[in-house]
């Protein structure tokens, strides 16, 4: 990694790779906060209980400190359904399922405008794609409510929203900063988490 995703300029990196599509913008200049976090999470054994908890724990501080902060921001008012989208609950009822606590939430930053809701927004709503293949790997009898698929229906609204909202360079680099000061606090959250405990 060539600099922190906090300090990078988000709107350089719009401007210089900018693809046809908000989406790909976004995944462009999030790929390498992206992959670092896939490396982070895919050391897990998600058909082990303890990796699988782990895994579990490694998420709630951030997701559940995201998933707040986007509420707080008047999310709902950007992106249509949103209360059908929230998986906060979800992570709750696995966690406890495995008579594990839950965490405290991290602090998370805050999200000022439709731009940056929709750029922290593509964060988790892409995280929920991963989940679709991650379920997969999840150990048989072991709860699986936050990695459960969602309708493949709302990803197709929720880009074409990114498309109609993120029509400027100005729009997409406040979309981009947010999405990389979540990655960074996921990154941050999986790094503090304990390590699973194998035989």
């Amino acid at each position: 990694m060539n600099s922190d995703p906090e300090t990078q300029d988000a709107s350089s990196i719009a401007g210089a790779t900018r693809p046809l599509t908000a989406r790909f913008a976004l995944r462009a200049a999030t790929g390498e906060a992206h992959e670092r976090l896939d490396a982070l999470y895919s050391a897990f054994d998600l058909g082990r209980s303890a990796d699988y908890a782990t895994f579990l724990l490694a998420h709630a501080p951030a997701f559940l400190a995201v998933e707040a902060a986007l509420d707080a921001a008047g999310v709902e008012l950007v992106v249509d359904g949103w209360a059908s989208r929230r998986r906060s609950e979800a992570l709750k009822a696995d966690l406890t399922a495995l008579d594990l606590p839950v965490p405290a939430p991290a602090t998370s930053p805050s999200f000022d405008g439709a731009a940056a809701i929709l750029g922290a927004a593509y964060v988790l709503e892409g995280s929920r794609l991963g989940g679709a293949m991650l379920v997969r790997k999840v150990g048989p009898g072991l709860p699986t409510a936050f990695l459960t698929p969602g309708n493949p229906s709302d990803w197709r609204a929720f880009i074409s929203l990114l498309d109609e909202r993120l029509s400027s360079e100005e729009s997409l680099a406040a979309a981009a900063s947010a999405a990389l000061s979540v990655f960074n606090l996921f990154e941050r959250s999986a790094l503090a988490a304990p390590e699973p405990i194998r035989p």
